[in-house]
This record gives structure tokens, C-alpha cells and sequence, in this order.
């Protein structure tokens, strides 16, 4: 009896009904292939090519779309939902989530030429980040203290690098060692410590709803680590610091 079944199926990509590949998923097989790691609190913006983040733009969009459906939301005729769903993916990729899917910010560092050898504190930068359980906001206030090496960098940078770094999906004890690890990065300081203070929404807005709550914790590197009498004064220089904001 002579088969009627064709001698072999069309591949995948030869399929009529193949189209290209999600964006997400390029941009994952390329970071799978390189061997790079995509944790939600990475930043892969090395990884993105030209044109791909306003394509994950659309996609986040549609996705988000289809979750509010699935929330029973009719966002066909509500008109408070209409447009819901771009603006949430506008907001994860370009702001909540930047951190992400963009660059760091542009940081020139200059010669210490008078030798600064003083601590300084910089402080209260405002944090706000999301935690990478329930994807609800963070909110706070970070010291950083520097006890200068070879190169300085301006005050107004140490908050532009840590709205960086806290504007993605974060645990807090991660968020400080990344911060920390691109301060040194930045400038190399003999000494370094980052503290931050911070109330969790997933405890205030949901699941055990404890309103005044926060999170503090701190991080101490280089001659603040070794020192004592430094770490001290640097915690001191941080409550000075919040006097000032209660007079």
C-alpha cells in the first residue's frame, strides 16, 4: 500500500506558519549562549541590540494585557484600564526596572590631586526599588561613606549610580553589595560603608501588614571594615545628617 504521508515534516522555520522568534526569548538565547546570568536584579543592557528594547516594550505590553484579563478586568470598555497595560511596561523597562535594561549613567571620576584622605558622607539619597518577591515598592534613604583613594567622583553621582543599581527587582541585602561593588568600581576608595534604611511594601500592603516596620542594613569595606573609630564616626555623620532633617 503506497503512503500518502509526505517523506519528511517542513521544519520549524520553514513552517508557513513560523514567524520570528518573541524578543525575549532572542535576547535570552543570546545571554544563555554567552553564558550570562539574567537574575532579576542583573543589568543586561550590553546585551540588548538596537531597536530590541522598544520591541520588549510592545511585548511586556501585550503580556500585560493578557494578565489583566485574566484579572477579569474588561479593559476593552473600562476606560480607567484602557491603556493600562503600556503604561506598566513603559514603567517596568524605562523606570521601576531601568537598572535593568539601560546603561549605567555616565560617571567620570578625577584625580585626588590634594591627597584627600578624610571620610565624607553623602546622605539622604532617596532609594526606591521593588522587592523581587512580590514585585512592590521598596522605599528609603542610603548614606554612603568614602574615605578617598587615587580618584574622586561628584557628590550628585553617588545618587545617580544608586538609583541605578536599587531601580530593579532586589532583595535589600543584595541591593547594598551591588551598590557597594560599583562605587569601588567607580572610584576605588580606600574605605567604604553604605547604609540604608528602608520600609518593604510587601510587609506594609500585604501578608503580615505591619505599617511601621523597616529594614536597616549596612555594608563596610576597606579601611571602615578594619577600623573601628572609622565606622564609628561614619554612623555618627549619618544621624547628624538626620538631625538636620528634623529642624
Amino acid at each position: 500500500m503506497t503512503s500518502t504521508l509526505p517523506s519528511s515534516l517542513p521544519s520549524r522555520a520553514s513552517a508557513p506558519d513560523a514567524g520570528p522568534l518573541p524578543v525575549s526569548l532572542r535576547i535570552r538565547e543570546r545571554l544563555d549562549a554567552a553564558g550570562v546570568a539574567y537574575l532579576a536584579n542583573d543589568n543586561i543592557a550590553e546585551h540588548l541590540k538596537e531597536g530590541e528594547l522598544d520591541q520588549l516594550e510592545i511585548e511586556v505590553a501585550g503580556k500585560v494585557r493578557e494578565l489583566l484579563r485574566s484579572l477579569v478586568i474588561d479593559i476593552d470598555n473600562d476606560h480607567n484600564t484602557e491603556e493600562t497595560a503600556e503604561r506598566v511596561a513603559r514603567m517596568y523597562l524605562h523606570e521601576v526596572f531601568k537598572g535593568r535594561y539601560h546603561h549605567q549613567p555616565k560617571i567620570a571620576s578625577f584625580p585626588n590631586v590634594k591627597k584627600l584622605d578624610e571620610i565624607y558622607t553623602v546622605g539622604p539619597i532617596s532609594v526606591r526599588s521593588a522587592c523581587s518577591h512580590h514585585l512592590v515598592p521598596i522605599l528609603g534613604n542610603c548614606w554612603i561613606g568614602i574615605k578617598p583613594g587615587d580618584r574622586v567622583i561628584g557628590l550628585s553621582k553617588f545618587s545617580r549610580v544608586a538609583d541605578w543599581v536599587f531601580s530593579r527587582p532586589h532583595i535589600q541585602e543584595e541591593a547594598v553589595m551591588i551598590l557597594a561593588d560599583e562605587i569601588e568600581r567607580l572610584c576605588e576608595p580606600q574605605g567604604l560603608a553604605i547604609l540604608v534604611k528602608a520600609q518593604h511594601y510587601c510587609m506594609k500592603w500585604r501578608g503580615v501588614k505591619e505599617p511601621q516596620t523597616s529594614m536597616v542594613n549596612s555594608v563596610m569595606r576597606g579601611d571602615f571594615r578594619l577600623d573601628p573609630s572609622l565606622k564609628a564616626e561614619f554612623f555618627e555623620l549619618v544621624k547628624q545628617q538626620e538631625a538636620l532633617l528634623s529642624t
